[in-house]
């Protein structure tokens, strides 16, 4: 791009669903997902146009109401325009619902920077019977004004013409002048010459801007005015809080809504005089208005809205089941021919049970994170996840959340059956910092589908004539606890005020193949390349903490004299097939069996000694001076230490602890019928068991996405141990409580 010709830095930005993303991907052809839910655009985005020998570096702004500093994607936004001062604004508005769109372009004027507006989704507009006199517009606001159609492409060409020569001509910041009343206006007045006599930031920011920004007391531009001149940011804020009483003692109302109202009184007065038409057509019902009468009706909403939450579920973890157990059993093949090629030793135990295994456990959730990311997509491009947040927003915000909240909650095993690590990334939706972190901390909370074979087997043992209503009841206490939870960490750590919900619900659309595709593929894709290299690296590192230190070669001794010794008492002739097993359609004698058997429970009991005798063993035996107040021994520490790692290696922990060689997942009767004869098991600890696994630390594959969504490696630490922390005191009140009213004896 540096070959001598001029570029220029141009922003577009504009409302959440006004085809900013759409325009953008047109422009520069960048793979970029467009929806239908509001502030799904969080990251900046950048891309080239070269256009009559210039360059256009285009820069796709988060879609923001305004540049009030409110959320995270408005403060991005503001920052972006402030230090990175474009040279144009190309402003995307939906000329359907111009009068909302325009209170943004309002306050990019009032920035002062050179705005292109451009009249998107012209088309849909006329199709409700608004006409709008573009030229007057255009007058009126002093800027360029250009119709479009993104999706078509129609006005793409003279838009881009029109802002590569305003970028050219390199017109200085203008800042609009908006009259705010009696109230207001003179302490403006009086703000901005002291702003000016201070030079107050006035290499960023217009006075008259800064001073509005005191008298809305932003918290960003208050700490920045009291760093560069702790005096002045003292007499302004003295200024500002005056008039805020002035405002509540006559118009019980706040400086803020004063220029709101202002602001839009303005855009009203604009759009007056036959600027903007409307025919009779704007009056009759719209197709999407038709099919909200059902889906958001008070009655029918709710139900509609269960049905559909369930045929995600149901398409999401059924039609996975095939594609997930072909690659299970693609790894599953793998590690049998490494098993067989490779020499034992710690070499094969490493590649087979560490990368293998490993791989396999992060591979293995790709399919059904495409059919789950498939199915969000097509909710939120066809704009009914806008409608769900809407309908679950009062009962979310009860408990510190969002309604956007709930679709994380359901794909996190809110359903019981589904995977955090999907559910971790679907809080992409939630436009508050706050609310997302709040949603990403408790989303593991929700019973995942690696819980669940881990609950049944237990159920199994110690609750076998209620399973139905067990699962049921765990269910249930998975979202008491997720929103209990919530509403204490919004309480303490991420206190602050819920985000208002704003009202735009997007028309019905029907999602293109094509986008659909490309944005379940790009979601996919940063799973695989995010999780997948960390995860391998822990999987190895808890390969190593149950392998090493190794037996001793005195102890192995024993345990190969042992297994010598029942080999001797088998005739020779019969030792072979004892150790490799009967031929196809052969065999065992009763004493041949018996003896492989118990070179069998040899094997095991080597496996646990080995268990026991590693770091993670001795980790499991020293925890037990705590872990006894929830009633686990070392064998169950062990395994929900594993669980760390995955949830579902816990059943098979378990079975090497307990002795019982390889279990796998789908082979647990025998574990289960094993612990219920155990004594040192009962219901009591098996529910305490049971609700520590619900609640304790997520796996490794959830931690590192809710680093990786949150941004930070203190909230992958933070769920760690404020989750284990939560679930050993409730395990302790379930244990000392039972025991103390006579239960689990």
């Amino acid at each position: 791009m540096s070959n001598g010709d001029p570029q220029y830095l141009i922003a577009l930005a504009g409302n959440p669903n006004c085809g900013k993303t759409t325009l953008f991907n047109a422009v520069t052809g960048a793979r970029q997902h467009v929806g239908n839910y509001p502030g799904i655009t969080v990251e900046k985005k950048e891309g080239f146009y070269q256009l009559n020998g210039s360059s256009l570096r285009l820069v796709d702004l988060p879609g923001t109401y305004s540049l009030t500093a409110y959320s995270l994607e408005e403060l991005v936004a503001r920052d972006f325009l402030v230090h990175e001062r474009p040279q144009v604004v190309m402003n995307i508005v939906d000329a359907s619902n111009l009068e909302r769109n325009l209170y943004l372009t309002v306050q990019l004027m009032e920035l002062g920077i050179p705005v292109v507006l451009a009249l998107n989704m012209i088309d849909a507009a006329e199709g409700r019977g608004i006409e709008i006199d573009v030229e007057e517009l255009s007058r009126r606001l002093q800027i360029p004004v250009i119709p479009t159609v993104a999706r078509t492409g129609r006005g793409k060409e003279a838009l881009l013409e029109t802002t590569a020569k305003l970028a050219a001509e390199n017109h200085p910041w203008n800042p609009l002048h908006i009259s705010y009343g009696p109230d207001i206006d003179p302490a403006l007045d009086e703000m901005e010459k002291e702003i000016i006599a201070a030079g107050l930031l006035t290499e960023m920011l217009p006075p008259r801007w800064t001073a509005l920004k005191y008298l809305e007391a932003d918290e960003q531009v208050l700490k920045k005015g009291r760093e560069n001149n702790p005096e002045l940011s003292k007499k302004l804020e003295s200024i500002a809080h005056h008039v805020t009483d002035h405002l509540q003692k006559t118009l019980e109302s706040y400086p803020e809504a004063i220029i709101a109202d202002h602001r839009y009184g303005f855009i009203s007065a604009l759009l007056k005089g036959g600027v903007v038409k409307q025919s009779q057509k704007a009056d009759r019902l719209y197709l999407s208005d038709q099919i909200d009468k059902i889906l958001t009706n008070r009655l029918l909403g709710p139900i509609c809205m269960g049905l559909i939450l369930y045929a995600v579920y149901q398409f999401t973890f059924n039609y996975s089941q095939f594609p997930v157990s072909l690659v299970e059993s693609g790894f599953s093949m793998l590690g049998d021919y490494m098993n067989s090629v490779l020499p034992e030793g710690l070499v094969k135990s490493l590649i087979v049970s560490g990368i293998i295994d490993g791989v396999g456990g992060v591979i293995g959730f790709v399919p059904l994170i495409l059919f789950m990311f498939f199915a969000i997509a097509f909710l939120e491009d066809t704009g009914y996840l806008a409608r769900v947040a809407y309908m679950l927003d009062r009962v979310f915000r009860s408990f510190g959340l969002h309604g956007s909240s709930v679709m994380a909650f359901i794909i996190s095993g809110g359903i019981a059956g589904g995977c955090a690590v999907p559910g971790v990334m679907a809080t992409r939706t939630l436009r508050s910092s706050r609310e997302r972190l709040a949603t990403l901390l408790t989303a593991p909370f929700m019973n995942c589908g690696a819980k669940i074979p881990v609950f049944a087997m237990l159920i199994a043992a110690f609750f076998p004539t209620n399973r139905a209503t067990m699962m049921f009841l765990l269910t249930m206490l998975s979202w008491t606890a997720a929103l209990f939870l919530a509403k204490f960490i919004r309480s303490t750590i991420l206190r602050g005020p819920s985000t208002p919900f704003l009202l735009e619900l997007p028309p019905y659309r029907l999602p293109t193949l094509k986008g659909l595709l490309i944005h379940t593929w790009e979601r996919t894709w940063q799973y695989i390349e995010k999780a997948g290299t960390i995860i391998l690296a822990i999987s190895i590192l808890f390969w190593a903490l149950m392998t090493f230190p190794a037996l001793s070669d005195s102890m192995k001794s024993q345990f190969e004299e042992e297994r010598q010794k029942v080999l001797a008492s088998v005739p020779e002739d019969l030792r072979d097939a004892l150790l490799k097993g009967p031929s196809e359609g052969e065999e065992l004698s009763a004493e041949s069996a018996a003896a492989r058997e118990r070179i069998h429970a040899i094997d095991r009991e080597e496996a646990q000694a080995a268990l026991k005798y590693s770091f993670a063993g001795r980790v499991g035996m020293a925890m037990e001076s705590v872990s006894r107040w929830c009633g686990f021994d070392w064998r169950t520490n062990v395994a929900l230490l594993s669980g760390f790692a995955a949830k579902e290696i816990i059943i098979s922990t378990l079975g090497t602890a307990y002795s019982l060689g390889e279990v796998q997942t789908g082979e647990n009767v025998s574990l289960s019928e094993h612990l219920a004869r155990d004594p040192l098991w009962n219901p009591l600890k098996a529910f305490a068991v049971i609700v520590f696994i619900m609640l304790y630390a997520p796996c490794f594959a959830t931690v590192t996405c809710i680093i990786k969504e949150s941004g930070a490696w203190k909230w992958g630490l933070f769920s760690m141990v404020f989750n284990t922390t939560i679930a050993f005191l409730i395990a302790v009140l379930i244990y000392q409580g039972g025991r103390w009213l006579g239960l689990g004896s």
